[in-house]
């Protein structure tokens, strides 16, 4: 039997960060392992959402006696990690081997190992908390039954949209699906308490965008988070809120500001899936895996059909990195090696003092972000190592996202992107696929838009989500 590493290094190494580890290379050297052991055994999750919606994934583990079995724990965990960001869940049910159901109930359970990700689903489902249930087979899993919507697409009369970010706000005036008004405004929400502070920064742009129309006819908002029913359920942005104030204010803070402007009508969407959309109609492609690299990194997906799947796809808490050494995420979670730590600001911020940068360290995270995107523009050879490093990283994302996404056209928004990195970081990625990824390679395209649409893009995309009155 072939000897496999699952730490497995890779083909190109992010020039940072040379103890990097990507989850991708890791499952592919496990299921190598897996198809050489002659004794695959099966493992199938089903994930349950509200309003009766299922998701099933199936994949194999090494057969129980097999020297290696082991990693079964570690890979099940990861996998069903990566599906509940993906796709979300109030209920696991596991069909496999009794030790890796096992093994996945006490990493769920509280003051588990996946506490955090199982508080987080039942905040996000409204339940007392995660269920993973145990099933004898496959055959008595749930059958999938997803259940997917159209957004967007409404350009009539006099519209506003709104993209909330971790360090910037932007907003877009249109009217019959032509820009009017854009503009970008910074703020850090995450760093306030003062629910006054969130619903100030909010009005402020929708009053600026509502000076250049004679009327408003709809509310769209792409905003970081999730929502249900346009209400805010979990949000980083405003994290920082007492639980009092945030039920009182920030939970219906975008209703309310749909009635500041006349009561108008108004939609709410994750600012991943309203990037995808973005991209949808921008390009004219689909299916589009929208990837905006910003203060976190926000993910959407529209499918073949221009559906969006009502998945989470919080990607910023999936796994991209299985070395012992990866950075911790100590915001939220805990854990190591998930995405925001490698797609976003964050990683730019990280890695510029081990390529020998000096920031300025009172100045907010964004401004630090420009500071090496002057950097950058200067020449500045150091600088360009932190882009291809990131370049590098979501390569290797995007290799283990095939395995969970139908992937062809990627987009890629945020502030990370913007200007001369924005290029270095794609052709990183591109060498990445060529090289270690190739048959992905001949069928992802990934997209950099112009330098407004990345910036705002997604605030137009969103002024189109809401149908008008007269729609």
């Amino acid at each position: 039997m072939t000897v496999v590493s699952f730490d497995a290094p890779p083909a190109m190494t992010p020039p940072l960060d040379p103890e990097f580890r990507p989850t991708a290379l890791a499952r592919r050297a496990f299921a190598r392992a897996v198809n050489d052991s002659g004794d695959e055994q099966p493992l199938t999750f089903a994930l349950e959402r509200d309003g009766g919606a299922v998701a099933r994934f199936a994949t194999h583990v090494l057969p129980t006696r097999h020297p290696r079995a082991e990693e079964n724990l570690r890979q099940a965990e990861r996998t069903l990690k990566f599906l509940l960001w993906q796709r979300g869940a109030h209920t696991v049910h596991v069909a496999g081997p009794q030790d890796v159901v096992a093994h996945l109930e006490r990493a769920h359970a509280p003051g588990g190992a996946r506490a955090f990700d199982a508080e987080f689903m039942a905040r996000v489902y409204a339940r007392p908390r995660l269920q993973v249930v145990r099933a004898a087979s496959a055959e008595e899993l749930p059958p999938e039954r997803e259940v997917r919507r159209a957004i967007g697409g409404h350009w009539d009369g006099c519209r506003i949209g709104f993209d909330a970010g971790g360090s910037d706000r932007k907003v877009a005036a249109v009217i019959d699906g032509k820009e009017v008004y854009s503009a970008e405004v910074v703020w850090h929400p995450k760093e306030q308490a003062d629910p006054a502070y969130h619903v100030a920064g909010v009005l402020d742009s929708l009053r600026a965008a509502a000076r250049h129309l004679p009327r408003v006819d709809a509310l769209g908002v792409s905003s970081a988070g999730i929502y249900v029913d346009n209400r805010t359920r979990v949000a980083s942005l405003f994290r920082k809120v007492p639980p009092a104030d945030f039920e009182a204010t920030i939970e219906s803070i975008y209703l309310d500001a749909a009635r500041a402007l006349g009561d108008v009508p108004v939609q709410v969407a994750n600012d991943g899936d309203v990037a995808a959309l973005a991209g949808a109609m921008t390009l004219g492609v689909r299916p589009v895996l929208g990837i905006a690299l910003g203060t976190s990194e926000a993910v959407g997906y529209v499918d073949r059909d221009g559906f969006v799947t009502g998945w989470l796809n919080e990607l910023a808490f999936a796994p991209v990195d299985e070395s012992p050494s990866a950075p911790i995420d100590t915001e939220w979670s805990g854990d190591r090696g998930i995405g925001s730590q490698y797609l976003s600001q964050d990683a730019v911020l990280r890695l510029a003092p081990r390529a020998g940068l000096d920031l300025d360290l009172s100045a907010p995270p964004g401004a630090r972000l420009e500071q090496v995107q002057r950097r950058l523009a200067a020449g500045d050879e150091r600088a360009r190592r932190v882009f291809e490093s990131v370049g590098v990283y979501l390569g290797y994302a995007l290799a283990h996202y095939a395995t969970f996404y139908e992937l062809e056209h990627v987009l890629l928004l945020g502030r990370v992107t913007s200007g001369l990195g924005g290029r270095i970081l794609v052709a990183a990625a591109r060498a990445v696929l060529d090289r270690d990824a190739p048959e992905l390679a001949r069928v992802v395209t990934l997209h950099l838009p112009d330098e407004a649409s990345r910036r705002v893009g997604q605030a137009l995309a969103a002024a189109s989500l809401p149908p008008s009155r007269s729609s």
